[in-house]
């Protein structure tokens, strides 16, 4: 990942309705981006490239449909670690980095230490697979996890409004 070095208040209006436009969708080719923000492709281009360089835009990925990949089951869990050392916290970081089915997970105060967004191909997977597997690291104390019934909201866009020049 690229260090954090970016400026936003050298964002323009330019820059705030190309980022919305990327956002949408970033297969678009710069011509069609430039057509939507009122620039030419060369200077979409080019703004596109300083973001990117400013670590503003850190990559571009295809969004996949889970159930389309046969991966139907999602939860949310909340994991407690036994003791809140550093030390045992970075253990549980490094392991979890290593459950490409976990694609969240973020360090949280209050009642739990760790939320993660897991996906499995079915109840019995996140069971026996990934849930066992997530107890057998040393330091969980304990997990709790929801089924996710319905999926009413799901975005990668991130609310631009308060940039505004």
């Amino acid at each position: 990942m690229k260090p954090e070095k970016y400026d936003d208040s050298l964002l323009d209006s330019f820059d705030i309705s190309l980022l919305a436009a990327l956002q949408r969708d970033a297969h678009a080719t710069h011509q069609q981006i430039g057509e939507q923000v009122h620039l030419s492709g060369s200077q979409v281009s080019r703004r596109v490239q300083r973001l990117e360089a400013a670590g503003i835009i850190r990559r571009y990925v295809a969004l996949l449909e889970p159930k389309a990949i046969r991966l139907g089951v999602r939860a949310i869990s909340y994991v407690t670690l036994t003791r809140h050392s550093g030390e045992e916290g970075s253990a549980f970081e490094r392991e979890i980095a290593g459950f490409p089915e976990v694609l969240e997970c973020y360090s949280v105060a209050g009642e739990s230490d760790y939320i993660l967004q897991i996906v499995a191909a079915d109840l019995g997977v996140l069971s026996e697979q990934v849930l066992r597997r997530l107890t057998r690291i040393q330091g969980v104390g304990s997990i709790r996890s929801n089924i996710v019934l319905n999926r009413i909201k799901s975005s990668t866009e991130l609310p631009l409004a308060h940039l505004k020049c």
